[in-house]
């Protein structure tokens, strides 16, 4: 006999009907958890992000901040002038270079460290976690000064122990970026030390033990052991890294002077600077910035895709 939904017989041959609640679908659980969470990210990211791409289709200047005249839709007109101004593909390009190299020096260092940090004592493992975390908690602009004191071709501490007299780093446009990116590494890497080495205390003993008996030096266990099983968490930093150094703002308007001399040391977050506030080109600042983030978003997906395809669950 067909038994009817909603109650159940017992041995006993008396009905009774079940009414214990039925449980939510397992992939709804997790997203009434993240729901508050959605909620004030959507308040903090997709509106400013919606607001900076209304601004960049619209011509949006100091005469229409003021009031003197009214605002014009003009549709990609703003992207068309960004794209046909070949300062801006300039800019793109020492941007992106720029920002590669101080992502590949971070990570090498911060994982150099790292290491380093499982092979040394406790008391000077701590004194050198605490002096990378105080050179994280330092203010960008305050860590800037102290760079800009270190290496100034008067007073610097740096020419004199080098033997360089009044050379000046800031004036050359490639001992300016490089200037910038030792800086940038020095507040960047301890993130990735102190993530990389507790990634690295969750690898069980046996696994580095087993690979020593076999004779692997120290740089083929990192290469062959460490680095795939640290895949995941190098991804974290990696992307953060990317974004974080693509997006740099603070330590070259502050080094190098609003952008070096004609403009030679500018990245994108600068240049957008210059358009929006110095020249009032507001809604051709909010192109720059929509062209920033479209960037940033291909790069981390080809970066994901492409460890897709290794057969990385992230």
């Amino acid at each position: 006999m067909r038994r009817r939904r909603g109650w159940s017989r017992p041995r006993g041959g008396s009905r009774k009907f079940n009414t214990a609640p039925r449980p939510l679908a397992s992939w709804t659980v997790p997203w009434l958890y993240l729901t508050p969470a959605l909620v004030v990210l959507g308040g903090l990211l997709v509106y400013p992000i919606y607001q900076l791409g209304l601004i960049s289709v619209f011509r949006y200047t100091q005469a229409q901040v003021s009031g003197g005249e009214p605002t014009a839709f003009v549709g990609l007109g703003n992207y068309s002038d960004l794209f046909s101004d070949d300062q801006f593909w300039s800019v793109l390009l020492a941007t992106v270079l720029f920002a590669a190299g101080c992502v590949v020096s971070t990570l090498a260092v911060g994982c150099a460290l790292a290491v380093l940090l499982t092979r040394v004592r406790a008391v000077p493992r701590l004194a050198l976690m605490l002096a990378a975390l105080g050179a994280w908690a330092t203010p960008a602009v305050t860590g800037s000064t102290v760079w800009l004191f270190l290496f100034d071709a008067d007073f610097g501490p740096v020419n004199r122990v080098l033997g360089l007299g009044d050379h000046s780093w800031t004036y050359g446009r490639y001992s300016a970026f490089f200037l910038v990116l030792l800086e940038v590494v020095w507040c960047s890497f301890p993130f990735v030390m102190v993530t990389v080495y507790a990634g690295i205390r969750a690898v069980p003993s046996e696994v580095l033990e087993a690979a020593a008996l076999d004779g692997a030096s120290q740089w083929r266990i990192w290469r062959s052991v460490l680095a795939p099983m640290l895949r995941p968490i190098l991804t974290v930093v990696t992307i953060q890294s990317v974004i974080w150094d693509f997006k740099i703002f603070t330590q070259i308007y502050v080094m190098t002077g609003g952008g070096g001399i004609a403009g030679q040391n500018l990245v994108l977050n600068v240049y957008a600077y210059q358009q929006a506030f110095a020249s009032s080109q507001y809604g051709l600042g909010a192109a720059i910035g929509v062209v920033t983030l479209l960037v940033l978003l291909a790069v981390t997906l080809v970066y994901l895709r492409l460890l897709r395809r290794q057969g990385e669950e992230l």
